[in-house]
């Protein structure tokens, strides 16, 4: 199938009629795109008939303005072409549509606060590849015909743009995503339009571990792990390991974690993953360590954890991020890994908690680990075999995935989460570039389910 990019350029609705659009003569000779008879130009969900008029010597696409804004084409913009024969249609794009959980209409320079260099970097990355990205919020989902969102054309402004080819949900909150309009919107679009929804859903930690628990092909990667229900559950990993984790089913970003440990005289010891640090707490015994945690126990859901003898550094413990894509074949590729030291205050290495970044490399260098020159393969190895399984196991739509693995002082990998939505600041490439893999990776993989 052929595809190409082309300059789309917007003319005065007087010069052009809204039933005609002028091509380059020779991708109507490439493409044996028919002269005189009507075909459908399709952007997005619009679509509109009209005639193609072949042009000597020219290889963009000429539009009238009122055509052009029915669609919500804009001009001087480059998207790719593709002629499907079938259907007589010339379908222009992809368009992307990107779901942010909020917007501020006030700030025209920063709409998307923090991740608005994000999303510019987003349009960066369409312009060089021929996809078009809008953004927009659950608040703006009027229907399923159309969406009032952002566009950066020389600055930031809203517009009533078509429903995408692709809808990449970057929403950061379960309250939000759960939303009925949010959950119709994307249900409809995937029906009326045929548009792919990909990271589609958050994924909570204890489906994860009961998902992959099934597959003998990624069951080597992951401690023990249950939800925590009651005394005796938590009784029973405490006698079985020496330290136990206690994370938030729903929590992110090192927030909530307590780790418990037994101690050498009697009693038990909780470390509290704080902002300001870690907070320290002696118990006599383990029921009355629990009778601390029970009331938090009826607001948080808790998955009960092995612990794990990590690698550290100066007694500071490392663990690893790995970010996989999709790539433009659909296939899971590893984009970046990168390894996170705790801060000298924290048992948790997330960079909100004060971690440090470094490289694979330098950190196993730098570790109590002896004898694993190959770790960094075995990571990368880990990380794909896990996305695969994700996709094997849980019935949804991933196009990425934020993988939080660990080597123990053994130098075995361990799976200790699976982020859907991974932060665009937490994984990071150390590089300083100006469109990061990741990004262009996203639209890589926008393309090829749009089949673009």
């Amino acid at each position: 199938m052929l595809k190409t990019k082309v300059a789309v350029q917007v003319i005065s609705t007087g010069i052009l009629p809204d039933d005609a659009i002028m091509l380059g003569e020779a991708h109507l000779k490439k493409w044996k795109i028919p002269q005189g008879q009507p075909v459908t130009l399709k952007f997005g969900s619009q679509r509109h008939p009209v005639k193609v008029v072949p042009v000597l010597h020219f290889d963009g696409l000429r539009i009238g303005q009122s055509l052009a804004r029915r669609l919500g084409l804009l001009e001087n913009t480059t998207l790719r072409l593709q002629y499907r024969s079938q259907s007589s249609t010339l379908a222009l794009g992809p368009l992307i549509g990107v779901l942010v959980s909020r917007d501020d209409p006030g700030n025209p320079e920063r709409p998307f606060g923090s991740i608005t260099m994000f999303c510019k970097e987003l349009v960066d990355a369409c312009a060089a590849q021929g996809a078009y990205a809008y953004f927009f919020t659950p608040n703006q989902i009027t229907g399923s015909t159309s969406v009032d969102g952002w566009i950066y054309a020389g600055g930031w402004r809203k517009t009533t743009m078509p429903i995408p080819d692709v809808v990449n949900n970057r929403l950061t909150s379960r309250k939000l995503e759960n939303r009925p309009a949010v959950q119709l919107f994307m249900k409809e679009v995937k029906q009326r339009h045929n548009s792919a929804v990909f990271n589609e859903k958050f994924l909570d930690k204890p489906e994860v571990f009961d998902a992959l628990s099934k597959d003998p092909s990624v069951v080597r990667y992951l401690p023990e792990s249950h939800l925590l229900r009651n005394f005796s559950m938590l009784k029973t990993m405490c006698t079985r390991y020496h330290t136990v984790f206690l994370k938030p089913v729903r929590g992110s970003l090192g927030k909530g974690i307590i780790r418990i440990s037994r101690l050498d005289k009697d009693g038990y010891q909780a470390l509290y993953a704080t902002a300001a640090g870690t907070r320290r707490q002696q118990f006599p015994s383990l029921l009355k360590l629990f009778g601390s945690i029970s009331g938090k126990m009826k607001t948080v859901r808790y998955q009960i954890q092995q612990g794990l003898h990590l690698i550290d550094i100066g007694g500071r413990p490392v663990d690893f991020r790995a970010l996989v894509q999709k790539n433009e074949a659909g296939k899971w590729a590893l984009t970046s890994i990168v390894a996170r030291t705790a801060g000298s205050r924290h048992f948790v290495s997330n960079l909100a908690r004060g971690g440090t970044l470094s490289t694979v490399r330098e950190a196993v260098a730098k570790s109590n680990l002896s004898g694993a020159s190959d770790s960094s393969a075995r990571l990368q190895r880990a990380a794909l075999d896990i996305a695969k399984a994700i996709d094997t196991n849980i019935p949804a739509h991933f196009g990425e995935l934020g993988i939080d693995l660990a080597l123990d002082s053994n130098g075995r990998v361990w799976l200790l989460e699976v982020n859907s939505k991974p932060s665009k600041n937490d994984n990071t490439p150390l590089q300083d570039r100006k469109i990061r893999p990741s990004v262009r990776n996203m639209i890589r993989y926008a393309r090829h389910l749009a089949d673009f």
